[in-house]
C-alpha cells in the first residue's frame, strides 16, 4: 500500500481546501460561500446583531460571527467591474438593465405611458489627437486597409494605438479624459437652451412645460479615450407621468443634442501646455429609440442591454490596469511624495510606499504613455485639483461610469433595497420566523471591518461555485431545463 503526501504535492490552495473541507463545520463555510454567488472578493465582518422586543426586552433571535467556522460574516464586494468580481459586476449590469429599461418601457414605479414619450440613443465621441491604426470597413462590410496599408484583424494589439507615438498628443488625450465629465455636464446645460431654441420659447416658458432626462454611460475606446453613450427622453414637467407637449417631437430633440453637441467647448490654460480648447468630436450619432416589440434595430430593449453591458467594463478594457497606481496605505503613510504633495504610484504594493518603474507596467506602450503622461500633468500645480496620479490607471478618466438625472427611472439604491428586503423575507421564511411588527422590535448590533477576499481553499470553492452558475445560465439560455 502506497501512501501519498499531499503536503508535499498539493498547492497551498489545494492543501488549505483540504483544511477547510475536514472542518467539522465546513457545510457552514460552503453555505456562506455559496450565497455569495462566486463574489471574488467579500468583505469579512466580525460583530454580533440581536433582534429585541421594546416591550419586554426578551432577545427574539441573536447572532455572532463568533459562531461561525471562518470566525467571520462574508458579504458580498458589490464591484461593478467584471474584471475584479465576474459574480457582482453581473448583478449590477442586470440592476443597470432594469433601471434602463423601466424609464424606457415603464417598471419599477414608471408609468407604462413613458414608452410614448420621445427619445433617442445618443453618442458623443471624443476628438482625434492624432491617426491611429484602425480596422476600416466599407458601407457594404469589406474591410478598408488602414492608413498604414495593413488589413488588421479584430484582435491585433495594434488598433487604437498612434501611427506616430512622436507626434500623437497625449497631452491633450488625458486632458479630455480628465474634462470628459465637465463636458457632459455642458452638454446638458447646452441641450436645455438649444432645446428651447427650437420650440421657439424662452428657458424658463420650456421648463415650464417639459423636462429632459438621461441615463448615460461612459466607454473607453481602444485608443484609451472615453466617449459617451446616452438615453435622452422628453418628459412633461413633472417627469414621467406626464408626457410633453405634442410639438416637443423626436426630430426637435436629435435637433437639439447636435446642436448642444457642436457648441461644448472648455479652454485649458497651463504655462507647461499652453492653451487647449477642449470639445467633442465630429463623430455624433443620434437614433431614435423605436417601441418594443417593432421590427426596429435600436429598440428599448436592445438599448437597454447595451448600456447594461458597458456599465460594466473599465479602462481594463482599453489594455489599462484596474486598479489604482497607488495603494491607500501608502496615500497616508510612507509614499514617497513628488513636488505639490504628488506621490508616486507603487502599483504592487508592499507597504513600504516603494515606487515601481513604468516601464514595468504588464501595458501596451501606448498606454504605458497615456499613463506617463498622467502623471508628469499631475506634477503641476495648475491640474493638481485633477489629481491625475489618482487616476493614472484610468488613463485620467475621473468620472462615473454611469449616471442618470434624478427623474428617469428608478435608482440603484431602490433596486438593492427591494432586494436586501426580499433576501431578509425568504431567509426569515426559511428559518421559520414570524414576520417582525416595526413598532415592538429594535435590531442592534456592532460590526468591524475584518478584510476582504477568501483563503486560498476558499477561493477554490468561490471559483467553483461562479463556474456552476455560469453553466447554468448558459444551459438555460440555450433552452435548456
Amino acid at each position: 500500500m502506497v501512501t501519498l503526501d499531499l503536503r508535499h504535492v498539493a498547492s497551498p490552495a489545494v492543501r488549505d481546501l483540504l483544511h477547510l473541507v475536514n472542518h467539522p463545520a465546513f457545510d457552514r463555510a460552503q453555505q456562506q460561500i455559496e450565497h455569495l454567488g462566486g463574489c471574488a472578493e467579500p468583505v469579512r465582518l466580525t460583530g454580533q446583531s440581536a433582534t429585541v422586543d421594546t416591550t419586554t426586552g426578551e432577545v427574539l433571535r441573536s447572532y455572532a460571527t463568533s459562531e461561525e467556522p471562518m470566525g467571520s460574516l462574508l458579504t458580498a464586494c458589490g464591484n461593478r467591474r467584471a474584471s475584479r468580481c465576474p459574480a457582482c459586476s453581473r448583478l449590477y449590469a442586470a440592476d443597470t438593465y432594469h433601471l434602463i429599461r423601466a424609464g424606457l418601457s415603464g417598471g419599477k414605479t414608471v408609468p407604462d405611458t413613458v414608452r410614448t414619450h420621445p427619445r433617442v440613443f445618443a453618442t458623443l465621441t471624443p476628438p482625434s489627437f492624432g491617426p491611429v491604426h484602425n480596422r476600416l470597413t466599407t458601407p457594404g462590410g469589406d474591410i478598408r486597409p488602414c492608413r498604414c496599408r495593413k488589413l488588421h484583424e479584430p484582435t491585433d494589439a495594434l488598433i487604437g494605438t498612434p501611427l506616430n507615438p512622436e507626434t500623437y498628443d497625449y497631452t491633450g488625450a488625458v486632458l479630455f479624459n480628465a474634462h470628459a465629465s465637465a463636458l457632459w455636464a455642458r452638454f446638458t446645460t447646452y441641450l436645455r437652451r438649444e432645446l428651447a431654441a427650437g420650440l421657439g420659447m424662452t428657458q424658463k416658458a420650456a421648463h415650464a412645460v417639459l423636462r429632459i432626462s438621461f441615463a448615460k454611460v461612459a466607454e473607453y475606446q481602444k485608443r484609451g479615450l472615453v466617449h459617451f453613450h446616452a438615453v435622452i427622453r422628453l418628459d412633461g414637467p413633472n417627469g414621467t407621468s406626464q408626457p410633453p407637449p405634442p410639438y416637443a417631437t423626436v426630430a426637435v430633440l436629435a435637433d437639439a443634442v447636435r446642436a448642444a453637441a457642436s457648441r461644448v467647448r472648455m479652454t485649458v490654460e497651463s504655462d507647461a501646455v499652453g492653451e487647449r480648447e477642449l470639445a467633442w468630436g465630429e463623430q455624433l450619432d443620434v437614433r431614435e429609440i423605436a417601441a418594443f416589440g417593432t421590427d426596429a434595430e435600436l429598440t428599448d430593449q436592445a438599448v437597454a442591454a447595451y448600456v447594461a453591458k458597458y456599465a460594466t467594463k473599465s479602462a481594463d478594457a482599453s489594455g489599462t490596469l484596474d486598479r489604482a497606481l497607488l495603494c491607500r496605505p501608502c496615500q497616508g503613510r510612507g509614499a514617497t511624495l513628488l513636488p505639490h504633495g504628488t506621490p508616486l504610484p507603487c502599483t504592487a504594493c508592499d507597504g513600504t510606499g516603494q515606487a515601481r518603474p513604468l516601464p514595468r507596467l504588464a501595458v501596451a506602450r501606448h498606454v504605458r504613455q497615456m499613463i506617463r503622461t498622467c502623471w508628469e500633468l499631475g506634477r503641476l500645480p495648475e491640474f493638481a485639483d485633477l489629481k491625475l496620479w489618482k487616476w493614472a490607471h484610468m488613463l485620467g478618466f475621473r468620472g462615473h461610469f454611469s449616471t442618470k438625472s434624478r427623474l428617469y427611472s428608478t435608482t440603484l439604491g431602490a433596486l438593492r433595497d427591494a432586494r436586501r428586503a426580499w433576501c431578509t423575507q425568504q431567509a426569515r421564511a426559511h428559518a421559520d420566523l414570524p414576520e417582525p411588527d416595526p413598532t415592538t422590535t429594535l435590531v442592534v448590533g456592532q460590526w468591524d471591518y475584518l478584510g476582504s477576499g477568501y483563503s486560498p481553499g476558499a477561493a477554490l470553492l468561490a471559483a467553483s461555485a461562479w463556474h456552476r452558475r455560469e453553466l447554468e445560465r448558459q444551459f438555460a439560455a440555450e433552452g435548456g431545463y
